[in-house]
């Protein structure tokens, strides 16, 4: 019996446009977490390290994504962490209990090796203050520390360290998820605010050009959410110029087309919490926007159980190193396309983590591979610039625990001087092709350049080391056509698009 085919629409205006793309909507996110640093980005005396001890076939797959920034050094680990540590000769540095995650944290790699690493890696660092433990006085000496040239205390600190110019540092997050009771310090609404407030205000006064990204909710299921965000922006509001979310998704039920309609539930998210950011713009009778830096997002659940189990006490754990399948690919699919579809105020965001540790690259001593999740990671990333069209898609729906979902989400974006057109599609039907229909009768001329498909029979399927390409992009270029100006494209059953057209 033949497959059924659905069919979907997907309606687009060159001159309706939602906005630029941030490149930083595509970073990443590197804690002093299981084997995120050491084992993964840092393991000196492995075959695959360089003279300074970074792994080399790590940073090969780094560069590949294009990552344009990386939040470091967390996450709960930022909540009790001192600066100081991690600076300076590494004989010297103190070994530490690291109460976020139960584990001892060495310092053998620090601030200055991140940001070697990043010059490295050709990504921009995205660095956390402690306000857990700490206040706006080592928040200050920090930017001082990394930002200031030379003359004062902390630079030349600095210079005495090895490091002659300036970090120059010029995103910074006002602590991490301040709301959450796991975490070390945490703060009411009130208390937080107020310190959002103090810290911000010391930092910008020691370099004015750095920007703030304050704590929204840790989720959108936080007893506070809202109201959380109301409290936190009337404290800091002239300080702050991002407000924070985190969102994880899991397939725990094992409801895959429920699973995949947690990007409905992403945007609702998204929306929610802007609407705070206007009223609270609205209520100060101000001229300045709020944007928001989503900076933690992923599908995190499978290392949950094996997670309980870990020795406390111990350095670099394997710990919430989630091995990805297909179906988790998808979503990650939906949520990038949600992500672009508020690239008008979403500016930021950091897909958590980037080796090992719920991450789309994972390493052993003898290699690193890509897990499933980093091939739309990657390719949004290299394919998604421009500016995002309001894209109305008109696709069949499913019921889901979060409404109707569609079968189809899609985005397109411009790129007007390189004269390419590039669509984003993920098709969540499990069974069923979409046959879809673009007008681009506004682009005469273009043609389709290449159509990449992943997709696989086995929504469970992963890659391992010993079977790294066993989930992969494949082309797809005879299933999508121009003619008479309608782009006509066939999507397969579960399967993430990345459709480029161009003269």
């Amino acid at each position: 019996m033949a497959k059924k085919k659905l069919a979907a629409r997907i309606c687009i205006d060159r001159d309706f446009t939602i906005g630029a793309v941030d490149e930083r909507i595509y970073g990443s996110f590197i804690e002093h977490l299981g084997r995120a640093v050491y084992e993964g980005i840092y393991q000196p005396g492995n075959p695959n390290a360089d003279q300074d001890g970074f792994r080399k076939d790590v940073m090969e797959l780094i560069r590949e994504i294009g990552v344009p920034i990386v939040r470091y050094p967390g996450g709960n680990f930022v909540s009790g962490f001192n600066w100081e540590d991690s600076v300076g000769p590494v004989k010297d540095r103190p070994r530490r209990l690291e109460l976020a995650w139960n584990v001892v944290e060495t310092n053998q790699f620090g601030l200055n090796e991140f940001m070697d690493w990043c010059g490295r890696v050709e990504t921009k660092p995205m660095m956390a203050v402690n306000l857990g433990t700490r206040t706006e006085d080592a928040a200050r000496n920090l930017v001082e520390y990394c930002n200031i040239e030379k003359g004062t205390y902390y630079s030349d600190l600095r210079r005495s360290h090895g490091v002659e110019k300036p970090h120059n540092i010029k995103l910074w997050c006002l602590g991490n998820e301040m709301d959450g009771p796991w975490q070390i310090g945490h703060k009411t609404a009130q208390e937080y605010g107020l310190l959002a407030s103090r810290a911000g205000k010391v930092m910008k006064l020691v370099d004015s050009s750095i920007e703030c990204v304050a704590c929204g909710s840790s989720s959108l299921t936080m007893p506070s959410f809202g109201e959380w965000e109301r409290t936190v922006l009337e404290l800091s509001y002239e300080t702050t110029d991002y407000l924070s979310l985190h969102q994880y998704y899991g397939n725990r039920d094992d409801n895959t087309p429920d699973f995949l309609a947690n990007s409905v539930a992403m945007d609702q998210f998204i929306t929610q919490v802007l609407s705070v950011c206007d009223y609270v713009k609205a209520v100060k009778r101000s001229k300045k926007t709020i944007n928001l830096s989503f900076d933690e997002w992923n599908v995190w659940y499978h290392s949950n159980e094996q997670d309980q189990k870990l020795e406390k006490w111990v350095e670099h754990p394997h710990q919430l190193e989630d091995i990805y399948n297909f179906e988790d690919a998808l979503l990650v699919g939906s949520m990038l396309i949600t992500l672009l579809r508020h690239a008008d105020r979403v500016k930021i965001a950091c897909l958590a983590q980037l080796v090992n540790v719920i991450a789309p690259i994972m390493t052993s001593d003898s290699g690193a591979w890509r897990q499933t999740i980093f091939y739309p990671y990657m390719q949004a990333c290299k394919y998604g610039r421009g500016n995002v069209l309001n894209t109305i898609v008109q696709s069949p729906t499913y019921e889901s625990s979060h409404g109707d979902a569609p079968y189809v989400d899609a985005v397109v974006l411009t790129d007007e001087e390189a004269e390419e057109l590039t669509l984003f599609a993920v098709n969540k039907n499990l069974k069923d092709d979409v046959e879809v229909t673009c007008d681009l009768r506004q682009y005469a001329g273009y043609r389709v350049l290449s159509h990449s498909v992943l997709t696989h029979e086995d929504l469970k399927a992963v890659n391992t080391e010993e079977q790294p390409d066993n989930v992969k992009p494949e082309s797809g270029d005879k299933l999508s056509n121009i003619a008479d100006g309608i782009l006509n494209t066939s999507l397969p059953a579960r399967s993430w698009n990345v459709i480029r057209l161009g003269k």
